[in-house]
């Protein structure tokens, strides 16, 4: 999942990055609106973490701007704001969930995985397929009952390639919602994380390359 923190308090934002990343998501930062919506228009985000009082370009107007120009993004908005008209305009304008400030790391996680599953089509909180289980809450994976442990990016490509029910995906596509934007394209980054996900998940192998195309998750 590739995600965009817009806040203007770096120590904040870090946090948050740093975080998020161990929970396997891409994370980028934006500290104004203009950055966010540079941002945004050249990549492919799933998610935006938004503080809702930004400099400059105020929250809520990069809020209509992605409502209107980008609808597959889905918005978190955080405010310090605790009023119920604050936070009803947060969703009139295209706000898909809202949480106060401060909040709690977990609650934060949490919210960003019910939306991810709001996607269309929909995902399944819980992913199952040829004898590989992927819960993304507890962040834990199975091959026959069997519990495998992956780092942060091999648990993401997991996902990304579960999600995709069969399809293949490129090396391209993977590192854009993997990775965050210092991410090299040129580099075999991707062809080593498939490798050690085939060896940690174990024979038969579950991850096929496909020629010329990418990578698929299946017999």
């Amino acid at each position: 999942m590739r995600v965009l923190i817009v806040e203007d308090d770096p120590y904040m934002a870090d946090a948050v990055r740093t975080g998020l990343r161990r929970e396997a998501m891409a994370v980028d930062l934006a500290s104004t609106g203009e950055e966010a919506l540079e941002l945004i228009a050249g990549n492919g985000y799933d998610l935006v973490v938004l503080d809702r009082d930004l400099p400059s370009i105020h929250g809520d107007d990069v809020c209509r701007v992605i409502a209107a120009d980008h609808p597959r993004i889905r918005i978190l908005m955080l405010t310090a704001a605790r009023t119920l008209d604050e936070r009803v305009t947060g969703f009139e304008i295209g706000a898909d969930d809202y949480l106060s400030k401060p909040f709690e790391f977990p609650e934060l996680v949490v919210r960003i995985r019910a939306l991810e599953r709001r996607t269309e089509p929909a995902r399944p909180p819980v992913l199952e397929a040829h004898g590989v289980r992927l819960d993304p809450f507890r962040r834990e994976v199975y091959r026959s009952g069997r519990l495998v442990r992956l780092s942060p990016k091999e648990f993401a490509v997991l996902h990304i390639l579960m999600a995709a029910q069969g399809g293949v995906l490129s090396a391209e596509t993977l590192l854009e919602k993997a990775w965050d934007a210092n991410a090299d394209p040129f580099t075999n980054t991707i062809r080593v994380t498939i490798s050690n996900l085939r060896k940690r998940l174990g024979r038969p192998w579950i991850i096929q390359t496909v020629p010329g195309a990418g990578y698929r998750f299946g017999d």
